[in-house]
């Protein structure tokens, strides 16, 4: 059977050509990059409520879910004339202009750029300095899992709520939670990073045995609250998005009331459409409820009179107050022996080479706790790739093995 050329879509009123059609996008579900644009279009309303007026970077995965992605933060220069962008400007002095959507045709049209979720930037684009949005990210460690997350998010619930912030949970679309904050457009970046490195301690204060705002893995146990999701430039797959896993997993909003009980793997491509007609969408009021950042900026403000900074990313200017920016157990008095075994392309290549190393050091790995093996996706050039390392703290000190080059050492910078 010959495979159709292209399918038009017609979305408000624009026909959108949707190309290789058939072209399967998530091998084990089957789904194509029709079934994503149909996805797309169906759920459009919230979908642009949630992603839409930002610069949206592109995040493409040309030949579906299995292969390498890759991000494109410019916009193409062949683009129809209804296809908004707006110029940003990074540290480095360069630019781009990112595509904006605000209407359903324009989300079908990265669509079929093989764009499966969306990653808009925390600001509107008519003002690029002051975000309108705090993200709690977080992110379970290893052994931990949706219970956790759950009981974490309803602490940071109450943490927000204290501070007359309101939260809007949503599933992240893989292991772990948003919640979301609408602000007033009266901070700039370094203040909304700042609030949300507050929210992180205050949570970590409260359930310190589930819950961590340490930055290192090495030193991370429980649910990480990833305060620096709010530094400039940094986006987070908005609500409604497909992420790029084998069920076509969707971030789903959620009441606070459905946060307990609820089941992320439920929310799928095939299963959302159905869920918006029954349900609506649980985030419909964020708009409406833009917050003051002016508590728990001073909750903040006292944090650091003790604390200091928190460490930020490592492609960031260094902070005046940051602590070394160096993993601790790299400083001069190490807190765990840490050690790089693996650096690869693909996370499956990385993987075999953890099993290289375990079998090279039975001994030390006999030892090893699932919190011990760090596994790390890291920004390359364009695409991710990844590190793994494992921790030695529970190995004793006569069997720890030297350190050796990773198997395998991939360097991501080099060039062909």
């Amino acid at each position: 059977m010959a495979r159709s050329k292209q399918v038009l879509l017609e979305a408000a009123g624009r026909e959108v050509s949707i190309t290789n059609p058939d072209k399967v996008l998530f091998p084990a579900a089957g789904h194509t990059k029709l079934d994503l644009a149909r996805y797309y279009l169906a759920v459009s309303e919230p979908a642009l409520r949630a992603a839409g007026g930002r610069p949206v970077v592109l995040k493409r995965y040309v030949n579906g879910i299995g292969e390498e992605f890759f991000y494109q933060k410019r916009a193409p220069e062949k683009r129809p004339d209804w296809i908004e962008t707006v110029e940003l400007k990074f540290p480095s002095g360069r630019t781009a202009h990112e595509v904006v959507l605000r209407e359903p045709a324009q989300l079908l049209w990265i669509v079929n750029l093989a764009t499966i979720d969306l990653h808009p930037h925390p600001v509107r684009a008519d003002d690029l300095d002051h975000p309108d949005e705090l993200r709690v990210d977080l992110d379970p460690g290893t052994g931990f899992g949706w219970k956790e997350v759950c009981e974490v998010a309803l602490v940071a619930r109450a943490v927000l709520e204290e501070h007359g912030l309101v939260g809007w949970p949503k599933t992240s679309g893989s292991r772990g939670m948003h919640v979301n904050v609408r602000l007033e457009r009266r901070w700039g970046f370094d203040d909304v990073r700042r609030a949300a490195l507050a929210i992180a301690r205050e949570v970590e204060r409260r359930a310190p045995a589930i819950a961590t705002s340490r930055w290192w893995k090495e030193e991370r146990h429980g649910i990480f609250l990833d305060y620096n999701q709010n530094a400039k430039d940094r986006t987070v797959a908005a609500a409604w998005s497909v992420r790029p896993v084998a069920d076509a997993r969707v971030s789903m909003p959620l009441t606070w009331d459905q946060v307990v009980g609820s089941d992320p793997a439920a929310f799928t491509l095939a299963t959302v459409p159905a869920l918006l007609a029954e349900r609506g969408d649980a985030a419909a009021g964020i708009d409406e409820a833009p917050c003051s950042l002016e508590s728990i900026i001073a909750l903040a403000a006292e944090q650091e009179e003790k604390q200091g900074d928190a460490p930020w990313p490592p492609h960031y200017a260094k902070q005046v107050d940051e602590p070394p920016r160096v993993m601790p157990s790299r400083r001069r008095q190490p807190i765990h022996p840490l050690l790089v075994v693996a650096k690869a392309a693909k996370e499956a290549d990385a993987q075999a080479g953890l099993e290289r190393w375990k079998s090279r050091h039975p001994e030390a790995a006999a030892f090893l706790e699932p919190a011990d093996i760090l596994v790390d996706a890291m920004r390359g050039r364009h695409t991710t790739w990844t590190r793994i390392r494992v921790n030695l703290r529970h190995v004793p000190e006569e069997k720890r093995p030297a350190e050796e080059p990773p198997d395998p050492d991939y360097d991501p910078w080099h060039r062909d």
